[in-house]
């Protein structure tokens, strides 16, 4: 017979918080205060549950970053790719760049190293198919791996550098910045004749996306440079 225990029903606040919910909770706060801000504490507070009952989904800030990143992977379509391995790696570099183009916060988190190593298999789809690739076109296994890590540098300092430009809420660029300093035609044409020639054009200049032809060339010296080191010697 079951105890009064077991059949009594529970009372007060539902104890069921779904890892949606914490997901949701955590966009919010990062979108709201930025993602350095983000605490576990912050977070329960947000959904207005304890800490401690956070702690049965996640372990830490680091382990919820994973999950938000491997949950946007997730739900990212994957491009069609080409035969061509040169091809595959531009257009799986690309896809990466615009995927993190709609989550800044991530490029800036996946800066530290060793930190793709914990995301999970799907969201390395884009770095499979870039190893993958350049190993088709001839690279070595450790080639390949550089040729991703330096496609990724490219990728996330661009990222980065855009997302700061935008970033109004953290930084004042009108105390940051004079205006006047963005052009470089009041300056010595003698010492810097190319810039001072560029003049008040290098902020519409700056402002152009220029990173699909600069990952074109990053990728073809790259490969380029790759395999001209692997190929046997002439005789």
């Amino acid at each position: 017979m079951p105890s009064p225990r077991t059949t009594r029903p529970r009372t007060g606040r539902p104890p069921v918080t779904s890892r949606t919910q914490i997901m949701t909770a955590a966009r919010r706060l990062i979108d709201r205060d930025g993602w350095e801000k983000l605490t576990l504490r912050r977070l329960a507070a947000e959904l207005g549950i304890g800490t401690t009952t956070l702690y049965h989904h996640v372990r830490d800030k680091e382990d919820l970053m994973v999950l938000l990143i491997t949950d946007h992977a997730e739900r990212i379509p994957r491009p069609e790719l080409p035969n061509d391995p040169r091809e595959r790696i531009v257009v799986a570099a690309t896809a990466l760049h615009d995927a993190l183009a709609e989550l800044p916060w991530a490029a800036e988190v996946l800066t530290v190293d060793g930190f793709l190593g914990r995301l999970g298999d799907t969201a390395l789809w884009h770095v499979e198919t870039i190893v993958a690739g350049a190993v088709a076109h001839g690279c070595t296994l450790e080639q390949a791996v550089d040729v991703f890590r330096n496609i990724w540098y490219y990728t996330v300092g661009e990222l980065l550098v855009r997302a700061r430009t935008a970033d109004h809420q953290h930084i004042d660029r009108d105390k940051l910045l004079d205006r006047r300093e963005l052009r470089f035609g009041d300056r010595d044409s003698t010492r810097l004749p190319h810039l001072a020639a560029i003049g008040t054009r290098w902020p519409t200049l700056a402002r152009r996306d220029t990173y699909p032809q600069g990952l074109r060339a990053l990728v073809d010296g790259l490969l380029t440079h790759a395999t001209t080191d692997t190929a046997p010697p002439s005789r």
